[in-house]
């Protein structure tokens, strides 16, 4: 038999037989690994370990600490864990929703409420699937063929789903006798998956597993309380709009009912928004609110909307953007790579702003600086800043809820609002949509459209950004007095159109061509939405432009 030639990174040179599968070859060549491998890839292409190697050229085994890596692992785990529930819970439906706390919450809905027995079942029953190295097959099914299977189970949300997907044919995974369908690559078999946890958290459940700069152990679960009921608030919302899974929405747009769900949608916002406006009223002594959430959270137009129903309040806001006190480029703090970290709290003038702040509080009138991107410097231009009676500082930036930001202004001034797009509209009920995919998404089409960055550029840069996010945001969300979810459940349908434009330009020799890949493939999912049809005033607007509050 003919023989393939493969090049490993540590110039190791393989010779493998013509047709060999991923997984013979890392069985074979790299069993002395301690670290689950879940994939392969030659010369930058990934290949689930099932598949033969298609050519010679330079072999990598692709392990969990690689975001790819760690997303397959984790996949191949909800499989396994929806396994174990229909082999326990006969008629029992499993919900797998959004992540927290560096895990997946799901639930099980079952003729009695879930409790810690049952966990106890499920997790025991999941290590009898791994100990055993159950095969996990791929097998290919007509569209016709996968809704027969998921009639058979009662799974109406995949049926839907299917009935918009146009592919004639379609790959399903098998484990023991039980079909379904993700929305990415899944390991070969269960064995490797032997580092997790399944917990209870009233009333679901949340399955963890290791982090990828910690491949051996399970992060420290932190009880995220704030973030848990906004989750459940957007649960009722989508309740409220009679969508859950990407196959309503598209019967709604199909049944031409979208523009009503648009206009409640939007409502939703504002009625949301108007509350905020409202409890900041009734806090007599707030006069600094400080607004903090990542990237392509939508805080621009979130803080005008809000500006708005605190003047219906009788409150008059005065906006300070916290960019125009970045230090000059030259004093700007140094990332681990040298590297300016404009992302750092400390690239602020922390003195001059509390100091400024405090003079703002105490009836002055202050001159507040502007920042020159072009020069890198701060400039002196007029802009003077007077904060009347019934006045309050808006102050947009992701260091908003970090308490050295403001380390000078009294608790009880200050009101903090944590702002995302916490996306619980799923694919379907074993296949989530990520927050992250919808803020990389709006990100795309807002950065070529009002930046002219190339998609290519956005999802490049997009490590870094969510690096600055963990290190800037997220551990501090828990300190708001209020959270906002600025996701809205019709919005890919509208940012499909815009986002697979630029997707369409980046080519196969990209370094992020199958993020490129995975992404087109999941906003082909949705069915298209006018932009006519969405309000000025929506925070959507700040992507895709036409907002009434600013023009680009």
């Amino acid at each position: 038999m003919a023989k393939i030639h493969l090049y490993t990174p540590n110039e190791k040179n393989l010779r493998v037989e013509e047709g060999i599968t991923f997984e013979e070859v890392v069985k074979e060549h790299f069993s002395n690994r301690d670290i689950p491998i879940t994939l392969g890839k030659i010369d930058g292409r990934y290949y689930e370990l099932r598949d033969k190697v298609p050519h010679g050229g330079e072999f990598y085994p692709v392990t969990i600490e690689e975001t790819i890596g760690l997303k397959t692992y984790a996949r191949t785990l909800h499989f396994i864990l929806i396994k174990a529930v229909y082999d326990l819970f006969k008629g029992s439906k499993i919900t797998i929703e959004h992540s927290i706390s560096k895990g997946i919450y799901g639930e099980i809905h079952k003729e009695h409420s879930l409790d810690e027995k049952d966990i106890e079942d499920i997790r025991n029953r999941m290590k009898e699937i791994i100990t055993a190295d159950e095969r996990i097959n791929k097998i290919s099914v007509t569209r016709e063929e996968a809704i027969n299977i998921f009639q058979d189970y009662g799974f109406e949300d995949k049926v839907r789903l299917l009935k918009h997907v146009k592919n004639n044919k379609l790959k399903l995974y098998e484990l023991q006798g039980r079909y379904d369908y993700f929305y990415g690559p899944l390991a070969p078999s269960t064995g490797v998956m032997e580092t997790f946890d399944l917990i209870f958290h009233d009333p679901g459940f949340i399955l963890r597993y290791p982090e990828e700069n910690d491949p051996k152990g399970l992060p420290k679960f932190i009880n995220y309380e704030k973030l848990d009921n906004i989750f459940k608030e957007t649960e009722e919302w989508l309740n409220i709009l009679e969508v859950a899974d990407v196959g309503a929405i598209n019967n709604k747009i199909e049944n031409k009912e979208i523009q009503e769900l648009i206009m409640v949608a939007e409502a939703l916002h504002e009625k949301k928004i108007a509350y905020i406006a409202d409890t900041i009223s009734e806090k007599k002594d707030v006069k600094v609110i400080l607004i903090s959430g990542p990237s392509s959270s939508g805080k621009t137009t979130f803080a005008r909307r809000l500006g708005i129903q605190l003047r219906v309040n009788g409150i008059t806001p005065i906006p300070i953007s916290l960019d125009d006190y970045f230090v000059n480029r030259e004093d700007t703090p140094l990332d681990e790579n040298g590297k300016y970290d404009f992302e750092s709290i400390d690239a602020l003038d922390l003195p001059l702003f509390n100091e400024d702040l405090k003079k703002i509080l105490k009836g002055d009138t202050v001159e507040i600086p502007s920042y020159n991107f072009k020069l890198g410097a701060r400039e002196w231009n007029g802009h003077k800043i007077r904060l009347p009676d019934n006045g309050v500082l808006i102050v947009e930036g992701i260091h908003g809820l970090n308490d050295k930001l403001t380390r000078a202004i009294d608790s009880k001034n200050k009101f903090k609002i944590y702002i995302s797009a916490l996306t619980q509209l799923n694919i379907d009920s074993h296949n989530r949509i990520t927050t992250t995919d919808v803020r990389k998404v709006r990100r795309i089409v807002r950065d070529f459209l009002s930046r002219g960055y190339m998609g290519e550029d956005t999802l490049k840069m997009w490590p870094s950004i969510k690096r600055g996010e963990e290190k800037n945001i997220f551990i501090f969300q828990e300190e708001a007095d209020v959270m906002f979810n600025s996701t809205l459940v019709y919005e890919l349908c509208v940012l499909k159109k815009y986002a697979l434009e630029e997707l369409e330009k980046i080519g196969e020799e990209s370094e992020v061509y199958y993020e490129v890949l995975r992404l087109k493939n999941f906003l082909r999912l949705f069915k298209d939405v006018d932009i006519d049809t969405i309000p000025t005033n929506s925070i959507l607007r700040e992507f895709i432009g036409g907002s009434v509050f600013y023009k680009y």
